[in-house]
């Protein structure tokens, strides 16, 4: 099953309604890799994203899961930038929301799913914060709890819109970190998504690069300068420093 991939798509369309964004995508997600989307504003990046998701139908072809795979379940990491903050909610309160899509109909929360609250805030220092207020916390506190929030909820593949936007350098580390140990820890496939080229750099066993159309690489030929260079239409330049790579 190691070699079998998680969900793929052969020649598909994406688009919205009739109209095609991303023509003939073929692309095969492989469990345990990390598959990171770069492309500049407006290239379909999000349309690769949703339609990967099942949010947005092809507009031709299909995502399938192949024979004897399990339904893939996503936990999915929003921008915390769009989370809204108007209710007084407890970063417990954030992370239980996580467990509702494993609830049957009209069923609340038990006891098991405010263990698993913990055990997930747990999982990504944030256990002693779990009566805090949401909304009083620290950048890099907040998406530690959104993280926590899509692990509550079991998930196959993790998924992370922007990830360390706005943040300083060591707490943009320390999310990088925390990361690549929860992939290693539960065996996690994690598409992430970012305009901060190091960012996906450093996390991704592979590459989609997204304008108009959808690439594949491995990572390691896309760290390549004049791939990079080549795709977005300026010299770039990548260095690798402490186990992070550095784009200038």
């Amino acid at each position: 099953m190691a070699n079998i991939p998680l969900m793929q798509c052969r020649q598909t369309d994406m688009g919205y309604g009739r109209k095609v964004v991303l023509p003939d995508v073929s692309l095969a997600v492989a469990p345990g890799e990390v598959l990171g989307i770069l492309g500049p504003n407006g290239a379909g990046k999000t349309t690769l994203l949703k339609t990967l998701l099942g949010l947005l139908p092809p507009v031709r072809g299909a995502i399938s899961v192949p024979a004897g795979r399990a339904r893939v379940r996503f936990g999915y990491v929003p921008q915390r930038q769009v989370v809204d903050e108007t209710f007084p909610l407890t970063a417990a309160d954030v992370v239980l929301m996580g467990r509702y899509g494993l609830l049957r109909p009209g069923r609340r929360p038990g006891r098991d799913d405010h263990a698993a609250t913990l055990r997930a805030l747990a999982e990504v220092g944030m256990a002693d914060q779990a009566r805090r207020l949401y909304r009083e916390l620290s950048g890099g506190q907040k998406q530690r709890v959104l993280i926590a929030r899509a692990l509550a909820g079991q998930p196959t593949v993790l998924v992370l819109d922007e990830p360390t936007t706005d943040m300083d350098l060591g707490s943009e580390r320390a999310i990088l970190e925390l990361i690549q140990r929860l992939r290693a820890e539960h065996g996690l496939t994690v598409l992430v998504v970012s305009h901060l080229l190091h960012v996906v750099l450093t996390l991704a066993t592979r590459v989609a690069l997204v304008d108009r159309r959808v690439e594949v690489l491995p990572v390691e030929d896309a760290r390549g300068s004049e791939v990079l260079s080549a795709f977005y239409g300026v010299r770039v330049q990548v260095h690798a420093i402490n186990g992070m790579h550095v784009v200038v």
